[in-house]
C-alpha cells in the first residue's frame, strides 16, 4: 500500500510526541513504585516491585526501539524529498506499516501494564 509522505510524516510526529508521554509516565510509574518500597518491606511487596521494575526496563527499551525505529523511517522520508523534491505534495511511499504495527502493540502493552500496577496502587498504598 502506498501513502503520501506527508500523512507518514504526521504519524511520525503522533508516534514520537505520544512515546515521549509514555516515556514520562514511566518515570512517574517508578516514582510510585519508590514510594511503596519505602513504606512497605515485605517479601510480598519486594516480589511485585520487582516484577514492576522488570516491566518499566522492558517497556522503557521497547519506547527507545520504537522512537528509533520511526526516526530512521522519517529519515527515509527526508532522503526520499532531498533526490526528488518535485511534487512532494503527490508523491506516494511506502506505507509504513511495521511501524504502525509496533506502536499499536506497544501501546496496548503500556495500557495493560497501566492497568496492573493501578491495582498494585490501590492495593498498597
Amino acid at each position: 500500500m502506498k501513502t503520501s509522505i506527508y500523512t507518514q510524516h504526521f504519524e511520525h510526529t503522533e508516534w514520537l510526541n505520544a512515546l515521549s508521554f509514555y516515556k514520562d509516565e514511566l518515570l512517574i510509574m517508578k516514582k510510585r513504585l519508590e514510594e511503596i518500597v519505602r513504606s512497605n518491606n515485605s517479601k510480598e511487596i519486594l516480589a511485585l516491585v520487582e516484577h514492576f521494575q522488570n516491566q518499566f526496563i522492558i517497556q522503557q527499551k521497547n519506547i527507545d526501539d520504537l522512537h528509533q525505529e520511526v526516526k530512521n523511517d522519517e529519515r527515509r522520508i527526508e532522503d526520499n524529498l532531498i533526490g526528488n523534491p518535485i511534487n512532494a505534495s503527490r508523491r506516494k511511499i511506502d506505507d509504513h506499516e511495521l511501524e504502525r504495527e509496533g506502536v499499536t502493540n506497544f501501546e496496548k502493552n503500556f495500557e495493560e501494564l497501566r492497568k496492573e500496577f493501578k491495582t498494585f496502587l490501590f492495593k498498597w498504598m
